[in-house]
């Protein structure tokens, strides 16, 4: 099993690091402020303090291109408080030259044709945008080959928001780690007709997978495959761990295991099953999963309870406490009931809440009950 991925191996990724913004060819630092650049900001009303104490360097280089900055921006239909704040939280944007800009846009707009959507992508990753004109080929030619996988152009411009690195780099190495993790899912059992819409999924949930090895994907599933996973549970495995699995390694998992059988007083055997209903067993340290366990004993609720019902333990000691007194004021004991009601994000919690208010406001229909009648 997995000798698919082994054969990968001798084309390791290699790690890419952030893109040198500060290191431009085209700009000049010098020992005054570029006041042109400054009084440009300040006409834009950009907070010149924040600049300065976040990254004053940038007032200092020439030179700088604020207006066209500004333009371009407004051009895709950007207001003038949206300009303000982008160059607020990323003021290296007025060193990139308008050819490089007018390149990105051009670029973008091949998976984002929306210029309004582009420019809300724009403010939350500013520096995914602004970035260095050297990488253009790199990002054209893996724009081209995530759109012969048929990724949805949603999940192509997440992957080049959130983790622009993966897209500044040769292809090559975006091409071995999807091969990876293709074959991997061939080989623990699924379905080819599945395989497009298990890989959207894993790279819009963590979108730096790619920026992974094959190697640690290998090493991660041979040692759960040790530890007595069969194929399909660890294809369920790496499906719920939302591309984690990719984030771990096997001496954290072993150490985190260890802890959780020795606390639960488990079987290996119940061990496996409580990790298939929680994953996250896998990847918290000892720590974590002490304070964790302490706070829910703490609060009355049983091992046995716990192992019922083992995904409360992805909740924070705060959270969990939170909840368990909203539902005391409701009457609700969860050292009798169960945890699932405490599970979920704050919208199920509130929702779940909300459903034990209405079973308390809601009352009893006897059918035997005699109905009243006029007199």
């Amino acid at each position: 099993m997995l000798n698919l991925i082994a054969t990968s191996l001798s084309l390791r990724c290699q790690r890419v690091t952030a893109l040198p913004l500060k290191l431009r060819i085209c700009s000049t630092l010098s020992s005054t402020e570029n006041q042109q650049t400054v009084q440009e900001l300040y006409d834009l009303s950009v907070d010149i303090q924040k600049v300065r104490k976040l990254k004053g360097w940038v007032l200092h280089q020439r030179p700088a291109y604020t207006r066209d900055v500004s333009n371009l921006l407004k051009d895709m239909g950007a207001s003038g408080f949206i300009i303000s704040r982008i160059l607020a939280v990323h003021p290296e944007a007025v060193l990139c030259h308008p050819e490089q800009m007018q390149a990105q846009r051009e670029l973008w707009m091949i998976v984002c044709p929306n210029q309004k959507e582009l420019v809300g992508i724009i403010e939350k990753f500013p520096a995914s945008f602004f970035t260095c004109s050297s990488h253009h080929d790199n990002q054209r030619h893996n724009i081209a080959y995530f759109q012969s996988l048929n990724l949805n152009k949603r999940i192509i411009t997440k992957l080049m928001a959130s983790a622009p690195q993966s897209f500044s780099r040769p292809l090559e190495q975006n091409e071995v780690m999807v091969r990876a993790l293709q074959q991997a899912y061939l080989e623990l059992g699924g379905e080819e007709a599945n395989m497009k819409v298990w890989l959207q999924k894993l790279l819009s949930q963590n979108p730096f997978v790619l920026l992974k090895s094959p190697e640690v994907l290998r090493q991660n599933l041979l040692f759960l495959r040790d530890k007595g996973f069969s194929t399909a549970e660890l294809l369920h495995l790496i499906s719920k761990l939302r591309g984690f699995v990719i984030e771990l390694n096997p001496d954290s998992m072993c150490c985190s295991l260890a802890y959780s059988r020795d606390t639960m007083g488990c079987s290996e055997a119940e061990l496996r099953n409580i990790v298939l209903n929680c994953p996250a067993l896998l990847y918290y340290p000892e720590d974590i999963l002490a304070e964790r366990f302490e706070g829910l004993l703490r609060a009355g609720i049983s091992m046995s309870q716990i192992m019922d019902t083992p995904t409360v333990l992805e909740l924070t000691t705060q959270i969990v406490s939170y909840r368990i007194q909203r539902l005391r004021e409701r009457g609700y004991d969860v050292k009798a009931g169960s945890l699932e009601v405490l599970n979920g994000t704050k919208k199920n919690f509130e929702m779940n809440y909300g459903r034990l208010q209405l079973r308390r406001e809601r009352p009893i229909f006897n059918p035997v009950a005699p109905l009243k009648g006029d007199d």
